[in-house]
């Protein structure tokens, strides 16, 4: 969707319909976005192999579609878990990679702890009315899937700067786009590339790295360590945002988007 030139999203969840990316604030403004329902979920077919739902093989669904599209290189946007899939894309093909932009990217590819400072970024929003259920659901351990569900739902507004209509929104969507098998097989036999840092300080493929200072997996310090591995890279902590910063700051997020990848 949109116009401009292209731009590869690929979603996270993992196991999440791509459709939770919308138009990424108002990014189609200025870019065509190329949104991948990676294998089993939205509108892509389930795979006979279910090995393949695996988080590295992903990573050849990423470039067929390059070639499918007849790109010699592409921009390339990952958020939450499918960053981990951008990451090994970007130390596998390096020479298809022309701009990496890796949103709340998942760090176990890397092997790098996710929620760094975790607790400094929860007492930052005990005066929201909703901050102590949020919490105590966040830590729960639940018994069945209706109580999964029941603590998914009253830990929800951590996710977010604003708990307001449009995260409320976003959130009570997100059971439906959801496929157990793509989430299950994501990281199942999954073994990180000891290689994998060398790679990427290698990169010479410009990447921005976008984090939300509330958010709380990746927290923004994760990201920071995360930025430490590149040779080059661009890093933006958005203010008052958290783990989908185009919902919380549609215009803060795409004038970072923009200006890295007209740059």
């Amino acid at each position: 969707m949109g116009s401009g030139p292209p731009l590869v999203c690929v979603p996270g969840g993992p196991g999440q319909a791509v459709e939770y990316l919308g138009e990424l604030g108002g990014l189609s403004g200025s870019r065509t976005l190329i949104l991948l329902d990676n294998r089993g979920t939205g509108a892509s077919g389930v795979p006979a192999d279910p090995a393949t739902y695996r988080v590295d093989r992903l990573v050849d669904d990423v470039e067929v579609l390059r070639r499918h599209l007849g790109l010699d290189r592409i921009d390339l946007f990952g958020h939450s878990a499918s960053g981990g899939t951008c990451l090994l894309y970007a130390a596998w093909h390096p020479r298809r990679l022309h701009r990496l932009v890796l949103v709340a990217p998942s760090l176990r590819v890397v092997g790098l702890p996710s929620d760094l400072e975790v607790d400094r970024v929860l007492a930052r929003r005990a005066h929201e009315p909703w901050h102590a259920a949020a919490v105590t659901a966040l830590h729960a351990e639940p018994t069945s899937p209706q109580e999964s569900e029941q603590y998914r739902r009253q830990a929800a507004p951590l996710l977010y700067g604003r708990w307001d209509q449009a995260a409320q929104a976003q959130a009570e969507a997100e059971p439906a786009q959801f496929a157990p098998a793509a989430t299950d097989g994501f990281y199942e036999g999954f073994q990180p590339d000891p290689t994998l840092p060398a790679r990427l300080a290698e990169l010479t493929a410009p990447t921005l790295l976008l984090a939300g200072e509330y958010d709380i997996w990746p927290t923004a310090a994760a990201v920071r360590r995360l930025a430490e591995l590149f040779g080059t890279v661009e890093l933006v902590t958005q203010p008052e945002s958290g783990h989908f910063p185009w919902v919380d700051d549609p215009a803060a997020f795409v004038a970072s988007v923009e200006s890295f990848l007209a740059g």
